[in-house]
């Protein structure tokens, strides 16, 4: 049992290095300093940075995961503003993994390939809610073939690089939770009949209000 809590520290430790400096820029020195440790009894548990990079990968994948799975669990427009309370978590828990995207395809490329098969998912399901709740005659009929499938990719690059653009505005420090839900939710808006109007203005635009007294 101890040997796993200082692996986890060991990964807590070398996710938070990795946030604050990039991921190129952490040294297993650093990582050792960081929970009190010798540098020996860090590769014990992980023989050199990579394979602890492997490890956070893992835990990577699988909340990545879990988001996805959290698709079309309620019948309604809830189902997908839970899903991005999930991705703003999973964004602020990990912003090197967006702030590091061309590192992570040129020097870890399994990570990148995991994270191209989350990204098709991720995109499937954006667009296939739009053909879901066409079906409920809460969205437009399609202006144009293909239009709902580019709004899904323009949705995926929101959220990919939400940290990104924040900190090349230099507006990192007010970041939060309503203001990139409003900002994905502006992509669907236009395309609501008025039935999706109403059940947004009922469902969703109350919890934009409450995030927003008490942000």
């Amino acid at each position: 049992m101890a040997d796993l809590n200082t692996k986890q520290k060991i990964i807590k430790a070398s996710i938070r290095l990795f946030n604050e400096n990039g991921l190129a820029n952490v040294r297993l020195q650093q990582i050792a300093n960081e929970i009190g440790i010798s540098p020996g009894n860090l590769a014990y548990h992980f023989r050199n940075k990579e394979a602890i990079i492997e490890a956070v990968d893992e835990d990577l994948f699988e909340e990545a995961a879990e988001i996805l799975s959290t698709y079309r669990i309620f019948p309604n427009l809830i189902d997908f503003d839970n899903q991005l309370s999930k991705y703003y978590s999973f964004i602020q828990k990990y912003p090197f993994y967006f702030l590091d995207m061309l590192e992570i395809q040129r020097q870890y490329p399994e990570m990148h390939s995991k994270r191209q098969v989350q990204v098709c998912k991720m995109i499937s399901q954006i667009h296939k809610r739009f053909a879901f709740n066409q079906s409920r005659g809460l969205i437009l009929e399609e202006p144009r073939a293909g239009l709902y499938n580019e709004i899904a990719e323009a949705i995926w690059v929101l959220i990919t690089f939400w940290v990104p653009q924040n900190l090349i505005r230099g507006s990192e420090a007010s970041m939060n939770v309503l203001e990139f839900k409003q900002m994905i939710w502006n992509q669907v808006y236009p395309y609501f009949t008025d039935q999706g109007q109403a059940e947004f203005e009922q469902l969703i635009r109350p919890l934009l209000k409450q995030r927003s007294a008490g942000s």
